[in-house]
């Protein structure tokens, strides 16, 4: 790698609302600075690493095999984790409950996202103290520490949905901080983004800490700034604003004539200190409903080519469950644990648009937009009857295709258009599909 991007980080609290939850990462000595050293008296140096410590605290959340990725894919049947040491992710994630107890599972997606939170207040307080940077360099700093914040606070509204969830955590140790509203959780987001937008205008030609290479591209204010624009976008279509997702993808890296795989990424490494891509699983397999539901291209027999490049068949049938549960394929998204991770592509900024239009009952160019992705990324053939009453079902085939097992995004869209239902309930008849997780106990427990 270019950039010895480790999974060492700053981190200032183990503590997340209140005394609720802890958790810790790799550090540097740093010189063994406490909170109140690195708060009262920065140094440019740590500041910096912590910076860039917020993208490490990030990717530790999605990637993992119980992570954001594999976990919502599997409750959005997108995906199966079979694994003989650990059936939770067989028989909760697809059973009647969540446990909410359990923080590898039911109870996950909360910690690790609000100790980022956490620690992008820490270095957001000590900005205005740290000696040798620039004003320039300073709202760089800002602006990426937003978009961090908004991203993590994205993790557990997506997964909490309608419960909720605390937002204005930078408090003492011990104070709790009040649960919000889903949208009041969500305009805080985009006020994140659109401050963190705000200060990019003001930060220079360069930032002055690193970005992982996944960032290629997107490595200067400038152009972080589109793809903090681009994620400003896939926000306020899920908050049903449509204008103002078209004036986002306006300012974003959108561009139908670039490849569809242009975007911003997580970097994984096998290096000392690096991290691994945990998406790279022997354990985990593709829900056999991909396949079954794919389209076929234009000569009658080839799969709908997103399936052709993203699946692999087995050369034996995975089974868990006593069998109630079977698979032929596994993914080949993620070919070795150094793979890159998207965190949002161009082909998701084009569907973005799409269903953008769809809101606005634009559909002659949301129809424009959805047949090239089907002709480009999946090789069908177009479709010239989409309208009223059948554009958000292409839409919801589209995104689920292109998006596969990226970032949760078939079970996010199927609860926001009331579809979960649509979804198999191959474990059992009588286990519904989760709408979102619990609030983990320890954070209930903590508010007797």
């Amino acid at each position: 790698m270019n950039i010895h991007f480790t999974k060492k980080a700053f981190v200032g609290l183990c503590t997340v609302l209140g005394l609720s939850g802890c958790g810790s990462m790799d550090v540097p000595d740093l010189n063994n600075p406490s909170m109140d050293d690195f708060r009262e008296r920065p140094s440019r140096q740590a500041v910096l690493s912590a910076a860039t410590g917020l993208l490490v605290g990030h990717r530790a959340t999605v990637a993992p095999v119980n992570g954001y990725v594999a976990q919502l894919g599997i409750i959005g049947r997108e995906a199966y984790v079979f694994d003989p040491a650990d059936p939770r992710a067989v028989n909760e994630l697809l059973g009647p409950t969540l446990d909410p107890g359990g923080p590898a599972f039911g109870g996950n997606h909360w910690t690790s996202p609000y100790l980022n939170i956490r620690n992008a207040h820490s270095v957001l307080d000590a900005l205005d103290k740290v000696p040798n940077t620039s004003d320039a360099e300073k709202e760089g700093i800002r602006g990426f520490v937003k978009t961090m914040q908004a991203l993590d606070f994205l993790i557990v509204i997506n997964t909490r949905d309608t419960h909720g969830a605390p937002i204005d955590v930078n408090l003492p140790i011990g104070e709790l901080a009040p649960f919000a509203s889903k949208e009041e959780v969500f305009e805080r987001i985009a006020l994140l983004l659109d401050e963190g937008a705000a200060h990019m205008e003001n930060a220079g030609d360069t930032f002055a800490f690193q970005l992982s290479p996944g960032f290629a591209g997107f490595n200067t204010p400038a152009t972080f700034r589109r793809f903090n624009r681009g994620l400003a976008a896939r926000v306020a279509v899920y908050r049903g604003l449509y204008p103002e997702a078209l004036t986002a993808l306006g300012e974003s890296f959108l561009n139908a004539t670039a490849s569809l795989d242009l975007g911003v990424y997580h970097a994984f490494g096998t290096n000392p200190g690096d991290t691994a891509n945990g998406l790279f699983n022997r354990n985990i397999y593709t829900h056999p409903s991909i396949v079954t539901d794919s389209e076929f291209q234009e000569d009658g027999t080839t799969l709908d080519d997103r399936v052709v490049r993203k699946l692999q068949r087995l050369d034996k049938t995975a089974t868990a469950a006593g069998g109630r549960l079977a698979t032929d394929w596994k993914f080949r998204i993620y070919t070795s644990n150094s793979t890159p991770l998207s965190i949002i592509r161009n082909e998701e900024l084009i569907l973005l648009r799409a269903e953008a239009n769809i809101g606005l009952r634009n559909f002659g160019p949301a129809a424009d937009d959805l047949n090239f992705i089907r002709t480009t990324s999946g090789r069908l053939s177009p479709r010239l009857d989409i309208d009223e009453t059948n554009a958000l079902d292409e839409l919801l085939k589209q995104k689920r295709y292109s998006l596969l097992f990226e970032g949760g995004h078939r079970w996010i869209d199927l609860r926001r258009y009331g579809r979960l239902d649509t979804l198999p309930r191959e474990l059992d008849p009588e286990f519904e599909p989760h709408e979102r997780f619990p609030v983990p106990a320890a954070e209930m427990n903590a508010r007797q």
